[in-house]
């Protein structure tokens, strides 16, 4: 699967996990669709990499928003492992959708990182060649 592909795999599941997060806590908080108001730009980002000419800087940002989510949500990653470790957590939905989020923006840089890279060389080999 391609790259604009998987940005818009992230982006469906981001949303869709924000509105889990904020049906799941009886749409008391805002904050818990958090998710899809990343996922939104990134769906975004997924249409406009669809062409040719806007690909390259469309994913980049893509990837740039992915790290933030990234950043923004590692603390959820600490505090679900504490509550799998059986420590008491305040709103356990509240540590565990960052997580998921976390875990799913760090799969998408990777990838990402791994098609620039995969790009870059290909583009220096056929200029050297």
């Amino acid at each position: 699967m391609t790259l604009p592909r998987w940005t818009l795999v992230l982006a469906l599941a981001l949303i869709v996990v924000g509105l889990v997060a904020y049906l799941a806590t009886g749409r008391q908080s805002v904050t818990a669709l958090i998710p899809a108001f990343l996922g939104a730009p990134l769906l975004a980002c997924a249409l406009l990499a669809r062409r040719d000419a806007s690909r390259r800087w469309a994913l980049g940002v893509a990837s740039l928003l992915a790290l933030l989510g990234l950043g923004g949500t590692a603390s959820g990653v600490i505090k679900t492992a504490r509550l799998v470790g059986g420590a008491s957590v305040e709103r356990p939905e509240a540590a565990v959708t960052p997580a998921v989020v976390a875990v799913a923006c760090l799969a998408y840089v990777v990838l990402a990182l791994r098609t620039f890279l995969r790009g870059r060389r290909r583009r220096a080999s056929e200029a050297a060649a």
